[in-house]
């Protein structure tokens, strides 16, 4: 990637998306973030320019510069990426810490943030605007959808499928051949022997469904 990146969020996340570029020598031009109080300020060392609707800044991706969208928050990540896809006709672009290892046979989609000593193998197929936190191990052949968020160390065992928006917290472990369902949460150092439905929370060894 030769254009300098503009990061949307001047948070923790924002911060580690700013370090995994700087690593791999991509040049941070600055941060969006809708927090007025933080424009005009710096955030290791680089400005936080103005709001994420800021047309200025906004009118220069897709021509002298990229974009990452460093938000932890499904609902307003979609719509920044919706902007980004709609407005600006770009897709964001990874962030792939350089100690990672990724399996040439891997796929990966758009605006994903892959952290340091994450493992890829073969034939994983993960789809855009995922947070992969540092540590973790995804086997062979599992799938992991759009908007996922897989805190640091985790374990995802080989043919796992993890639906859309699901959160797994950290040091959690989903067994080979197990299906989280779309928006389910996973909570930290859960180990998930079987499928979890769609929008459950569950917790524990082996992993139980919590009640709401």
């Amino acid at each position: 990637m030769q254009n300098p990146v503009i990061i949307f969020g001047a948070n923790q996340l924002g911060r580690l998306a700013k370090e995994i570029f700087e690593l791999n020598e991509v040049v941070v031009f600055g941060f969006l973030d809708d927090n007025v109080k933080l424009h005009n300020t710096e955030l290791d060392d680089i400005t936080i320019l103005g709001n994420t609707d800021d047309q200025g800044f906004l009118k220069l991706i897709g021509k002298k510069c990229e974009s990452f969208v460093a938000v932890d928050d499904t609902r307003l990540k979609k719509s920044l990426v919706k902007m980004l896809n709609e407005i600006r006709h770009v897709q964001p672009v990874n962030a792939i810490h350089k100690n990672a290892s990724i399996s040439s046979k891997a796929v990966l989609g758009h605006g994903n943030l892959v952290d340091t000593r994450v493992a890829i193998a073969p034939g994983v197929n993960v789809g855009h605007h995922a947070i992969i936190h540092a540590g973790c191990l995804l086997g062979v052949q599992c799938k992991v959808g759009d908007y996922v968020q897989i805190g640091a160390g985790c374990t995802i065992g080989h043919e796992a499928e993890i639906e859309n928006e699901v959160f797994i917290g950290d040091g959690a472990t989903i067994v080979a051949g197990v299906k989280i369902g779309k928006g389910a949460r996973i909570g930290a150092g859960s180990v998930v022997v079987s499928s979890v439905e769609a929008g459950a929370t569950v917790f524990g060894n082996p992993a139980q469904k919590i009640k709401s």
